[in-house]
């Protein structure tokens, strides 16, 4: 793929339907460009965009949406130790510890115990503005991870369930004045429950055809609704324990300080990136004639959703159109809202979308007590010019 992204050429490319055959998904309800339709620039981005900014990143260009699943060399992709090489020919699916029967499982024997298919999109937990490039859809094919950990028998003290990458670096882990210098693999944890549930799925293929590299080929752990530090790519082993799993990208880095007031107080709190927080964003924006149309994106941990709405400068707020294409429960989800009556002129649009259980995706403002960069998910005014 290029590196660099101009107004241009943003809408170039498309993914290939037959792939969107498996899930009956007609060809009207994607939003792609129609005839006549042009892109309005937004005057908040660069002319130029980098989309891949260095070895260890790749951003998607969200104006060039045009369905519900990215192609496999848009999907962003983030990671700290490098894109590791594995052999798909001589992989083995290591599953240790706290388990009846430790065992080593091959590709086709994962292939042959698994097959099924799951619509899931997510973002890296630093996904933010001005692109929100960090995201992505995907339709993933592998097995449940109960039905592995079922085959090799889990112990009844099992509390806590690993799962390492093959991707792996020389950590300097501080304990009070001293320094210790270790080679560490990547690793994240599920409880119990979690590990357990219907959700956590091993995939081994994207979009119909076998991942690539820079998507943790050959198999990864998707944790539906959980932002992308928790799907560990190149997954090479895992192991069951007891005891808590307190490894970098588990205790310490991927963690969010937020303050709130109690009783009258300040009181800061620390938590976990685990699951999505509520969130939608504008794409982009198109013009036919005297219409306009803006086109965007809701992600979230799979609770139904109420609504989603647009503003137009300091008009009120509008109810915008869902895509029926994206409506899985784990899938992000489209949305469209025609704007009539744009005038010439500077433009801010913003959304925000609400779930069934009444949250609201923040403002900006409303999130000013939060230190960390991670999980911002407030709402994003654009702006364009017509």
């Amino acid at each position: 793929m290029e590196n660099q992204s101009t107004r241009r050429d943003v809408l170039k490319g498309s993914l290939a339907l037959a792939a969107l055959g498996v899930f009956g998904i007609p060809e009207w309800a994607l939003p792609a460009l129609a005839l006549g339709e042009t892109l309005v620039p937004f005057t908040d981005l660069p002319e130029t965009i980098n989309l891949v900014p260095g070895p260890e990143r790749r951003l998607l260009d969200i104006r060039t949406i045009d369905g519900p699943f990215t192609p496999k060399d848009q999907f962003f992709t983030t990671q700290h130790y490098g894109h590791p090489v594995v052999d798909p020919t001589t992989f083995r699916l290591k599953v240790s510890g706290l388990v009846d029967r430790p065992t080593a499982l091959s590709l086709d024997e994962l292939r042959r115990m698994g097959g099924k298919e799951l619509a899931a999109g997510f973002e890296c937990s630093g996904n933010r503005r001005p692109l929100q490039g960090l995201s992505g859809n995907g339709r993933w094919t592998g097995v449940p991870l109960r039905t592995v950990l079922s085959q090799a028998g889990v112990k009844s003290q099992a509390r806590e369930f690993v799962f390492f990458g093959a991707d792996h670096g020389e950590e300097e882990v501080e304990f009070r004045q001293q320094k210790f210098k270790v080679e560490q693999q990547f690793g994240r944890s599920l409880s119990r429950e979690q590990a357990l549930s219907s959700d956590a799925f091993l995939a081994y293929a994207l979009n119909g055809e076998p991942l690539t590299r820079h998507q943790g080929s050959p198999l990864r752990l998707l944790m539906p609704g959980w932002y992308g530090v928790a799907n560990v790519k190149w997954l090479s082993e895992i192991h069951v324990q007891e005891e808590q799993y307190l490894g970098k990208f588990q205790a310490r880095w991927y963690r969010t300080l937020k303050g709130e007031m109690i009783d009258g107080e300040m009181k800061w709190k620390e938590t976990a990136v685990t699951h999505m927080q509520l969130k939608s964003f504008i794409a982009r924006v198109t013009q036919d004639g005297s219409r306009h149309k803006v086109m965007g994106v809701v992600l979230n941990d799979g609770t139904p959703l109420k609504s989603v709405e647009v503003k137009v400068d300091d008009g009120p707020w509008q109810t915008a159109t869902m895509d029926p294409a994206t409506s899985g429960k784990y899938s992000w989800k489209l949305f469209t809202y025609a704007w009539s009556g744009a005038t010439p002129g500077e433009h801010t649009l913003v959304s925000r979308v609400t779930d069934a259980k009444g949250n609201v995706q923040p403002t900006e403002q409303a999130l000013e007590n939060k230190k960390t960069f991670l999980e911002d998910n407030s709402q994003y005014p654009r702006k364009v010019k017509i």
